[in-house]
C-alpha cells in the first residue's frame, strides 16, 4: 500500500520509540554486567543455570532500584518523557511528574518475530515486591496478545523442526533454548489467544 504523510509519520515514530527501547535494552544489560547493583541480579539468573553467553544472546538485563536512574538517563540523551511514557519505560505520577516503571527487577526484552523491539518482562528480586511478574503496558509496539518470547530466537529451530514447544515462562525458553531445543517460545504467563496460534501457524502446525 502506498506510504501516506501519516503513515510515514507513524513509522518514523515507531522507529524512534524502538531505538529508546534498544537504549534500554543496552542500558539495563550495563546494569547487569558492569554495576554492583546488579550483582544479586547476575547471581539469580545464574543460579538459575544461565551462561554468560546465553545472558548475552536473550539480552537480559537489570533495572535499577532508583526512581529516576531511566528517566534521567533518556532525558540526557534528548528523549522526550512523553517517549519514555509511550514504550511504557517510565509512569506519570497523580500528583505530576514521572518515575521509572521497572526498579530492582531482572529484565527480559521482549522482540516481535522479525526481532523489532517491542517492551519488557521484568522479574522480581526481592520476594516482598509486587507483582512476580510485570510487563510492559499495552503500547503501540507491545500487545501482549500478539507477541511470544523467544519467538525471534525460535523462528528458523521452529520452521526446521516443524514443530514449536510453547512452555510457561522467560526462564523457561532460555533454559530449554540453552539445552539445544530452539523451538520453544512463552506467551508470557497468559492463556494462549487466537492472534499467537495464528501467528505460530506461519511456522508449523505442529504445536506441543
Amino acid at each position: 500500500e502506498p506510504l501516506t504523510p501519516e503513515r510515514k509519520a507513524a513509522e518514523d515514530q515507531y522507529d524512534r520509540l524502538r531505538d529508546l527501547l534498544e537504549g534500554a535494552v543496552k542500558l539495563f544489560q550495563y546494569h547487569l554486567l558492569e554495576t554492583p547493583a546488579g550483582k544479586p541480579a547476575l547471581d539469580f539468573i545464574t543460579r538459575r543455570g544461565v551462561k554468560p553467553e546465553t545472558i548475552k544472546t536473550f539480552e537480559l538485563g537489570y533495572a535499577p532500584p532508583g526512581y529516576e536512574t531511566v528517566l534521567e538517563h533518556f532525558r540526557a540523551h534528548g528523549y522526550a518523557t512523553e517517549d519514555m511514557v509511550d514504550v511504557g519505560l517510565v509512569n506519570e505520577r497523580d500528583g505530576g511528574g514521572f518515575y521509572d516503571k521497572f526498579r530492582n527487577r531482572v529484565m527480559f526484552p521482549i522482540r516481535d518475530a522479525m526481532g523489532h523491539m517491542t517492551g519488557f518482562g521484568a522479574r522480581i528480586l526481592d520476594p516482598n515486591d509486587v507483582p512476580k511478574f510485570l510487563n510492559s503496558p499495552q503500547t503501540a509496539l507491545f500487545d501482549k496478545g500478539r507477541l511470544l518470547y523467544g519467538l525471534d530466537q525460535a523462528r528458523k529451530a521452529i520452521r526446521s523442526l516443524d514443530q514449536v514447544v510453547i512452555v510457561e515462562g522467560y526462564l523457561d525458553v532460555i533454559a530449554l533454548h540453552q539445552g539445544g531445543f530452539a523451538n520453544a517460545v512463552s506467551p508470557m504467563g497468559t492463556a494462549l489467544t487466537e492472534d499467537q496460534l495464528r501467528l505460530l501457524k506461519r511456522f508449523t502446525r505442529r504445536i506441543v
